[in-house]
C-alpha cells in the first residue's frame, strides 16, 4: 500500500505538535492538518465518492488546499488541482474532462470570484454532483445562493477515518496542460510518481542544505 496521505500521517504520528501550515498568524500543526483531512475524506465517503474518483480543487495558496488535497487522498479519491484563474466555461471542460464527480472551490475575492465562475462551471456539469464552496472566513455563510459552504458540509463528519488502501500505480493527481496545442490535457501521476519526486527532492535539497553549513574545521 502506497497512499500520498502516508506522508502526512507519518508527520502526524512523529512530531504531532510541529507547525505544518503557516498563513500570517495561523498555524496548523500536522496533528491538526491531519484531523481536518480526515474529517474531509469522511465527507467525500459519505457523498458516495469510490476510490479512483475525480475530485476538482480550486484554491490558491491557502490552509484549505492542503486540507482538502490530502483528504481526498485518504479516501482513495484523485486530485484535480484547477487553476485559479480559469473562467466558468473553461472548469466546465475541465470537470466534463476529468470525469470529477465533486468538486471544491474557494470563495476568491472581488477581482477573482473564484467561487462564482467556479458555481457556474459546476453548473453546467451534470455528472459532477457535489460543489463545496470554502470560504474566506470558515464560520462565514455562503456568498453564493446554493452553493453549500465546506465548513458547513464538515459539521458532524467523523475525523476517526482509515486511510483507504491504493496501490503505488494508482492514479494520485490529474495536472492539465496548458493546452498549447489544443485543449487542455490531463497528465497522470501515480502515487509512486508523486512519492519518488518528494523523496529525490528531499535528498537533492537536503544535500545542498547539509553543504552550505561550515564544518567546525573550516569556520576556524
Amino acid at each position: 500500500m502506497l497512499n500520498l496521505a502516508a506522508l502526512l500521517e507519518n508527520s502526524a504520528r512523529t512530531v504531532p505538535d510541529r507547525t505544518a501550515v503557516v498563513l500570517g498568524t495561523q498555524r496548523l500543526t500536522y496533528a491538526e492538518l491531519d484531523t481536518a483531512a480526515r474529517r474531509v475524506a469522511d465527507l467525500l465517503c459519505s457523498r458516495g465518492i469510490q476510490p479512483g474518483d475525480k475530485v476538482a480543487l480550486s484554491c490558491p495558496n491557502l490552509p484549505w488546499f492542503p486540507i482538502v488535497y490530502y483528504g481526498i487522498l485518504k479516501a482513495g479519491g484523485v486530485v484535480v488541482p484547477l487553476n485559479v484563474l480559469l473562467k466558468g466555461r473553461e472548469i466546465a471542460y475541465h470537470l466534463a474532462d476529468s470525469e470529477a464527480k465533486a468538486y471544491f472551490c474557494f470563495e476568491g475575492t472581488v477581482d477573482l470570484p473564484m467561487g462564482q465562475e467556479g458555481w457556474a462551471g459546476f453548473g453546467e456539469t451534470p455528472g459532477c454532483e457535489d460543489f463545496f464552496l470554502m470560504t474566506a472566513a470558515p464560520t462565514a455563510v455562503s456568498p453564493i445562493e446554493g452553493a453549500e459552504t465546506l465548513t458547513a458540509a464538515l459539521a458532524g463528519q467523523s475525523a476517526d477515518f482509515e486511510t483507504v488502501v491504493t496501490e503505488s500505480g494508482d492514479t494520485a493527481v490529474i495536472l492539465y496542460t496548458s493546452g498549447t496545442t489544443g485543449r487542455p490535457k490531463g497528465a497522470e501521476l501515480t502515487h509512486s510518481n508523486v512519492m519518488l519526486n518528494v523523496l529525490t527532492c528531499h535528498k537533492l535539497f537536503g544535500e545542498i542544505e547539509r553543504s552550505s553549513i561550515p564544518s567546525a574545521r573550516s569556520s576556524r
